[in-house]
């Protein structure tokens, strides 16, 4: 009895265990790995120099007092723009009319007393003639009627000084631009030479931005340029755009116009020049800004994004691309230079390949993925090339 019970539960395990193998079938393949990717293409960038630069006024004047006296009347706000010659202050001119008055009487006393020496060095010259005064006396005489028009002279050029002074008593704007704040005030005794300013006029339209440029780098740009179309006559006329220190494009364009004739030799740097307009008055004067100089354009650059970018062992730039089978491979290639958060590839990349920029690290070299396409931020767009002079 007991082996007919042992025989059955053997015959039930075996059954239990034909069925269990009879649906053991092999697991589904995993779904293949997506990645973002983009389409290489062919545009033209940019390629500029990102140096500090510092905005300074095209033109400054210290306004200064020609002459002593008490400060009577201040005829500008403070701020405002003004225009050369513009009345700014008015100095008491009291002692200068007076001075001026003084002048014009003795002048013409001077001019008095030339008739008379005139007349009588003539009589003079006559009487010695007939031997009825000495020559002396008539070499005295015509002495002085030479010291009497002398003397008109002098007198002529004392009005004109004491006439120069009184003018000197108003105060008018050197230059145009935009004054500052007024040092003296009404009532103020300021002094011909004296140290501190009235007040500072500041031309700002339009307005320089000096920047300190490597002499290695200074010296590359003018390679650069000169074997390109950008510019005429090396590297003055290069174009300039400058960041604010806020992190905002200023909108206008700038024009380099002048590079130090010596190199500082503490730093190695060479102070250039560009010149900017100001329509708006954004510069100000002191302004720490970012200046970028355009060294040239590329026509048909290759960009890759620095996420698609890796580096092997060696340290050397790679990246992964998609065949048309959308299998992944690693490739080697060559970069110049990062510009605005991509790399331009010298060497192993052409137009119309498929890079990987999102995802690569779940697709190892010789893996077939899914392809999801990543849309690229816009690059800047390149300037165009500058009119000819004259044009």
């Amino acid at each position: 009895m007991c082996f007919s019970i042992a025989r059955k539960g053997i015959a039930v395990f075996a059954a239990l265990a034909a069925a269990a193998c009879g649906n053991d079938a092999p697991p589904p393949a995993p779904p293949p790995p997506e990645v973002g990717v983009i389409t290489l293409k062919a545009e033209a960038v940019s390629l500029t120099h990102e140096l500090p630069g510092r905005v300074t006024a095209f033109e400054t004047s210290e306004v200064r007092p020609q002459v002593n006296g008490i400060v009577r009347r201040r005829y500008f706000t403070e701020g405002m723009m003004v225009r050369r010659g513009q009345l700014l202050y008015q100095i008491d001119d009291a002692p200068y009319r007076a001075a001026l008055d003084t002048a014009r009487g003795q002048l013409a006393r001077a001019q008095a007393s030339i008739q008379s020496t005139a007349l009588q060095a003539q009589r003079y010259t006559d009487l010695a003639r007939i031997n009825a005064v000495s020559r002396q006396d008539a070499d005295n005489a015509r002495a002085a009627a030479q010291q009497a028009r002398a003397e008109v002279a002098v007198q002529r050029a004392a009005v004109q000084a004491a006439n120069v002074s009184l003018g000197y008593t108003q105060v008018r704007a050197p230059i145009s631009g935009r004054i500052g704040r007024s040092v003296f005030t009404t009532g103020t005794l300021v002094q011909a030479g004296q140290p501190d300013a009235l007040a500072t006029i500041q031309r700002i339209d339009p307005v320089y931005v000096d920047m300190a440029q490597s002499a290695a780098s200074l010296l590359d740009l003018r390679t650069a340029m000169a074997g390109g179309s950008m510019t005429n006559g090396g590297t003055r006329g290069a174009r300039v755009s400058l960041l604010l220190p806020n992190g905002a494009p200023y909108p206008v364009e700038g024009r380099l116009q002048f590079a130090e004739v010596g190199v500082d030799a503490s730093t190695g740097a060479v102070t250039v020049r560009a010149t900017f307009p100001n329509p708006e008055g954004l510069l100000l004067p002191g302004m720490f800004v970012r200046a970028r100089l355009l060294e040239r354009i590329v026509p048909n650059a290759v960009m890759v994004p620095a996420k698609g970018v890796s580096r092997d062992e060696a340290g050397r730039p790679t990246v992964l691309v998609v065949d048309r089978q959308n299998k992944i491979a690693l490739r080697r290639i060559e970069t110049s230079r990062l510009v605005e958060g991509r790399w331009l590839v010298t060497n192993g990349l052409s137009p119309g390949e498929r890079i990987v920029v999102e995802g690569g690290e779940k697709a190892p070299p010789g893996t077939v993925v899914k392809v999801r396409t990543v849309r690229a931020k816009a690059p800047p767009a390149a300037p165009s090339a500058p009119a000819a002079p004259g044009a």
